[in-house]
């Protein structure tokens, strides 16, 4: 069992209303558990609550690593995903709109690519 707590319904809510807000429609917000290191030099993996949602053929992932405590990153496939670039969060909102931009950046970039 872990000892981080799981996200709140503040948290949930900052994280439901920036992705209406985003995408201008409530989209799906799953809760999960997912296994990281806490710390890159250990071997141990810890059991960290999630939220996660699809959007644009695009996965999401904000897991919880403590008390105001977030990592984030998205992906399309496993093998193709992406942070961004910050290990670590102490805010939500900045977590999940840092995310949002990011990836939005991205998809941008791959229309511009694809044209």
């Amino acid at each position: 069992m872990s000892e981080i707590p799981d996200f709140n319904d503040d948290e949930l809510n900052v994280v439901k209303e920036t992705v209406k807000e985003r995408y201008g429609e409530a989209i799906n917000i799953e809760l999960a558990d997912t296994e990281l290191r806490l710390d890159p030099s250990a071997r141990q993996l810890s059991t960290c609550p999630a939220v996660y949602w699809e959007a644009r053929d695009c996965h999401f992932v904000i897991c919880k690593l403590g008390e105001q405590r977030y990592h984030n990153q998205f992906f399309y496939r496993g093998y193709d995903q992406y942070g961004t670039g910050i290990r670590e969060y102490d805010d939500i909102f900045t977590c999940v709109t840092t995310l949002l931009q990011l990836q939005a950046d991205h998809e941008a970039k791959r229309n511009a690519e694809a044209e």
